[in-house]
């Protein structure tokens, strides 16, 4: 609530705007007097405030943006998303009218650890943290991440394409088996079809570590990499998309079943890979990135 004593210059707008309301029942002067505002500003700020507002198309446009994306687009999200409609505004302006609607974007969470020590063949860190893959399917990374629910877990293993975000392939589990890992795999190569030089990233989790996963993988002729124990920045990018999947889906509600939770899983993959855009990839979603790359080959 701001009073009529209150300083600041941000305050004047909305101390005239009160004076304009009460001087009907006030002595105007006196109100001005309580301001400690001139005439002049009083009458400016009233002038200003019934000139239409030349924004009110492109909050408009913010207000949809938002609520499309349940409230998770902060303002350089946002700020990208109307440039891809066509609309051109400052980010800073993006910025200040969010604050002016009060559009805040809600927003991360404890990983799984499946590290059990030694009990298979540990890898050499091929990645090296070489985050950046000049095309589709050369970099993929995996691992594995819990979620609970009234006293029941759910795992997620996904494989991500370093070169954009996308989810390749992903398996839920209600334990953390080896057969989501190699069911996770086969859908894997599936989407690879044949590609050769791939690494496929993972941490030195007991399920990279295990002689069949090896053997699929050296069957299709990729080299695997694993994290050094204990660094989970080596294998950053996945655990950045845990920590959005949880953030912008899980920590949002209560979820009372395994199989609601699972259903909603699905759907944010989808619309993470479709829709979801990104500040590190010019403003398009991983899969709009993909087209846009293949398009420039031609």
């Amino acid at each position: 609530m701001v009073c009529l004593n209150s300083t600041g210059r941000k305050r004047e707008k909305e101390k005239a705007l009160i004076i304009h309301e009460l001087r009907q029942q006030e002595d105007f002067k006196a109100l001005l007097r309580l301001a400690n505002m001139p005439r002049s500003t009083y009458y400016y700020h009233i002038k200003q405030s019934k000139k239409p507002d030349k924004y009110a198309e492109v909050k408009e446009h913010i207000k949809h943006i938002f609520e499309q994306h349940k409230r998770k687009y902060g303002y350089r999200r946002i700020h990208l998303a109307l440039r891809n409609e066509g609309i051109t505004v400052n980010h800073k302006t993006a910025l200040s009218i969010m604050q002016q609607m009060k559009l805040k974007s809600i927003i991360r969470g404890k990983k799984y650890k499946s590290y059990r020590g030694e009990c298979g063949k540990i890898a050499p860190n091929i990645l090296n943290r070489e985050f950046k893959a000049k095309g589709p399917k050369e970099k993929l990374a995996t691992d594995i991440t819990e979620f609970k629910v009234q006293g029941r877990k759910l795992y997620l293993s996904p494989v991500i394409d370093l070169f954009n975000g996308e989810i390749l392939s992903y398996e839920l589990s209600e334990s953390p088996n080896f057969k989501q890992v190699t069911d996770m795999l086969k859908k894997t190569f599936k989407q690879l079809k044949g590609k050769l030089g791939v690494i496929l990233h993972s941490d030195q989790g007991w399920q990279y570590q295990m002689k069949q996963y090896q053997l699929l993988l050296q069957q299709k002729s990729i080299t695997q990499s694993m994290s050094r124990k204990g660094n989970c920045l080596d294998n950053a990018i996945i655990e950045n998309f845990f920590g959005t999947l949880k953030a912008e889906l899980f920590y949002l509600k209560n979820y009372k079943t395994i199989k609601e939770l699972k259903e909603e899983i699905k759907d944010y993959i989808k619309y993470y890979n479709k829709d979801r855009i990104r500040l590190n990839l010019n403003g398009m979603s991983p899969a709009q990135y993909r087209t846009h790359y293949y398009k420039s080959l031609i």
